[in-house]
């Protein structure tokens, strides 16, 4: 029996903001949806924690990094294009 990747995320969002709750919204349902019982998501606010989203890199907003399976992965936007999302997880074949 092989056990599935555990998927660690952790989303840069600007409070409140259309594209960041959208963000949370879509990230909630491509977990239940993909990977049920195998993620964990932690939501930062930009506007709370300034100097930890700058020390990170994250210039923008929404942007979700996927910490882990390695290798580590950025992805900005509201996570709507499904497809995509899958793909840069690695979770789609790009030939598919």
């Amino acid at each position: 029996m092989t056990r599935l990747a555990q998927f660690k995320f952790r989303l840069y969002v600007a409070g409140d903001a259309p594209n960041s709750t959208q963000a949370i919204a879509n990230l909630a349902t491509f977990c239940r949806n993909h990977l049920p019982d195998r993620y964990e998501i932690e939501v930062v606010d930009v506007f709370r924690e300034p100097k930890r989203a700058l020390a990170e890199g994250i210039f923008m907003t929404p942007t979700l990094v996927a910490l882990t399976p390695p290798p580590v992965r950025k992805i900005v936007g509201t996570l709507s294009q499904t497809q995509t999302v899958l793909l840069a997880l690695g979770l789609l074949d790009s030939a598919a």
